[in-house]
Order: structure tokens, then C-alpha cells, then sequence
């Protein structure tokens, strides 16, 4: 299987469940796993045959801040499901961390999405 990985991508977003976590801005960092349709030997070395992560990336930070958000959960599978159904790719893992508990490093959420 190939594999695009885009690691540590760090967005801003409104997340928590109490309001006043919700009502500021927080920095999330994501892990992006990427399977192209196209095997990377048939790219041909062609940028139009493969996924455009700088893209990937815009439109990640993008849905992040489109809206506030309670769950972590949700924001994963939105980004996701927007990697496989906007750049057109086999499947999408994405890992979302967010740095909130004192006691910790982070707490994380991992989802993935296969096109239908």
C-alpha cells in the first residue's frame, strides 16, 4: 500500500464541551495517512496524478475553523471524510491530539475513512 503521511500539522480551532473551554482558541496537532488511488510508479512523476498535501493542509485548517465543535471525535471524522470525498483518495487516517489535561501529554483520537 502506498501512503502519503502528513505528521504534527498543527491547526487552531473552538473545541471542549464547557462553554468557556469552547469560547477560546486551542492549537490541535494532527497526523494525516493518505492512500492515493494511483500507485505511486504510475504517478510518473506527474504532480496532477497524486494528492496534493499542501492542499490537504489548507483545507484541514479550514475546517477547523469553520465552526466550534464539543468533541474531538467529530473534528477527526470531518477531516477524514473531506480527504476521502474532496481529494479523491482510497482512504484517510487522521490522529488529532489535543493538549488539555494537566496530568498529561495529550489525549488523542484516531479515525479512518474508506470511500464507499
Amino acid at each position: 500500500m502506498n501512503e502519503i503521511h502528513i505528521d504534527s500539522l498543527r491547526v487552531k480551532t473552538q473545541i471542549g464541551v464547557p462553554d468557556a473551554e469552547r469560547s477560546n482558541w486551542q492549537e490541535l496537532e494532527i497526523d494525516i495517512t493518505i492512500a492515493p488511488d494511483t500507485d505511486f510508479l504510475q504517478m510518473q512523476d506527474g504532480i496532477e496524478r497524486t494528492i496534493d498535501y499542501a492542499a490537504v493542509c489548507e483545507r484541514v485548517a479550514e475546517i477547523a475553523t469553520e465552526r466550534p465543535r464539543h468533541l474531538i471525535e467529530t473534528l477527526a471524522a470531518e477531516i477524514a471524510k473531506a480527504v476521502v470525498n474532496e481529494f479523491g483518495s482510497a482512504s484517510a487516517s487522521v490522529e488529532l491530539r489535543k493538549f488539555i489535561l494537566p496530568q498529561t501529554r495529550h489525549v488523542a483520537v484516531r479515525y479512518s475513512c474508506v470511500r464507499a
